[in-house]
């Protein structure tokens, strides 16, 4: 498989893609430094009427930053604007864009959690389409040889275990250690209001937590970036030089509604909010619903039989072609109507309650449980039989230390 798509195929899409042009404006401003650009926004004292305008609608903060280079584009079915695909807007611009790196889910995003993401050939632009999932999590020095700055623009849903998250860290690393430039596109976050849940130990880093942080960390990719690297978080505390493209007309007090799904299993806004809490039971032997039309809007397994009222039966589907408990009736709590207003952040209510009735209390956890935590704390506080209250509490002194670390990195007014 070649590196570069055929200039005549890009000639041909560009010649396409004309038949849907369009224009988007913005008026941020961006000052380019070595390894970070500073962003100065006179922020509206009401932002509530004001339409947020994501970093990739912002072409002039950053087209500039791509003339004549060749441009990989970190990317998967949220990479749009205005219901086209970003990559089909850069290529209507005259950005050499020479491939496509996708992340878990894939570039379309219709792959299992945890599936293999094959790597091919993109059928509509016929752009070289390269896998940053399974054994090749980080763009290698081949990989990055004919690229001389990458565009990372992926909608995130604020939790440290997303790992779209982790892709950025090795998009960051990798550019570091090959002299190449990122320009990352900011997203909100749609969770972005709670910083909660334990912090991760280092002996406990892994693809679904690679950073000291909360499991709601209350910060957006950009952010995050700054943070990585200027913390020296990155392997050998590489500096490469990136740009972020912060949102307009966004604040930390802003809801956002995320207008297409981030992967499969989160289809809408009740699953996102509910996500960081209920993500820990896939460390255990209960299931959230994949194989059914509200994935992380329910829990449940066969055992609550007689115990719980609420049944459903996973079935294979897109996101779940092999779901937990495949076929067989499940029992336990339905959360597709639980009020947004009630969601408590990182919320150990579901989780407790499934352990205390659940009949084999010693299989109720799997290793994976603490991966997800970030700590063995966690397990252990829970079987010891302590209250969510009393475990809230032991987290808050880290939480307070962490929003004190992440404010220097912060884009958004509260």
């Amino acid at each position: 498989m070649k590196n570069d798509a055929p200039m005549s195929v890009n000639k041909c899409i560009k010649a396409l893609l004309l038949l849907f042009a369009f224009s988007a404006c913005s008026n941020g401003v961006s000052e380019n430094g070595d390894s970070l650009a500073t962003f100065e926004h006179n922020e509206p004292t009401n932002l509530a009427d004001k339409e947020v305008v994501v970093g990739a609608a912002q072409f002039d903060q950053y087209l500039e930053l791509l003339k004549g280079k060749k441009v990989a584009l970190v990317a998967n079915q949220t990479t749009v604007v205005n219901d086209t695909h970003l990559v089909d807007l850069l290529l209507l611009k005259d950005v050499e864009v020479v491939k496509v790196f996708a992340p878990e889910h894939g570039f379309r995003g219709t792959a299992d959690a945890g599936e293999h993401v094959a790597s091919g050939i993109d059928t509509k632009t016929g752009l070289p389409l390269i896998s940053l999932y399974g054994s090749n999590k980080k763009p290698s020095p081949e990989q990055l040889e004919n690229v001389d700055v990458l565009v990372f623009d992926i909608q995130d849903v604020g939790a440290r275990f997303y790992t779209y998250l982790s892709t950025l860290h090795y998009i960051l690393e990798a550019a570091g250690e090959q002299q190449k430039e990122v320009v990352v596109l900011d997203r909100p976050n749609p969770n972005i209001q709670w910083v909660d849940g334990p912090i991760l130990e280092e002996k406990h880093k892994s693809f679904v937590g690679m950073h000291t942080i909360p499991v709601l960390h209350g910060m957006t990719l950009g952010e995050l970036a700054k943070m990585m690297v200027n913390e020296g978080w990155l392997k050998g505390k590489v500096k490469p030089k990136f740009t972020v493209i912060p949102c307009e007309n966004y604040s930390r007090a802003k809801s956002y509604n995320i207008p297409i799904a981030p992967s499969p299993n989160l289809p809408n806004d009740v699953s996102i909010f509910l996500y960081p809490s209920l993500c820990l039971f896939e460390g255990t032997t209960v299931g959230v619903g994949r194989g059914t039309d509200f994935p992380f809007q329910a829990w449940g397994s066969p055992v609550y039989k007689g115990e719980m009222t609420f049944e459903f039966t996973p079935q294979p589907n897109v996101g779940a072609k092999h779901p937990r408990f495949k076929g067989k009736a499940c029992y336990g709590e339905d959360l597709r109507t639980f009020p947004k207003e009630n969601v408590n952040g990182f919320d150990l209510t579901w989780l407790m309650k499934a352990y205390e009735n659940h009949p084999k209390k010693e299989r109720f956890f799997k290793s994976f449980f603490t991966l997800l935590a970030g700590t063995e704390k966690l397990q252990k506080q829970i079987e010891k039989g302590m209250t969510a209250e009393a475990i809230r509490a032991t987290w808050q002194k880290g939480l307070e230390d962490f929003k004190t670390q992440r404010k220097p990195y912060l884009l958004y007014h509260e």
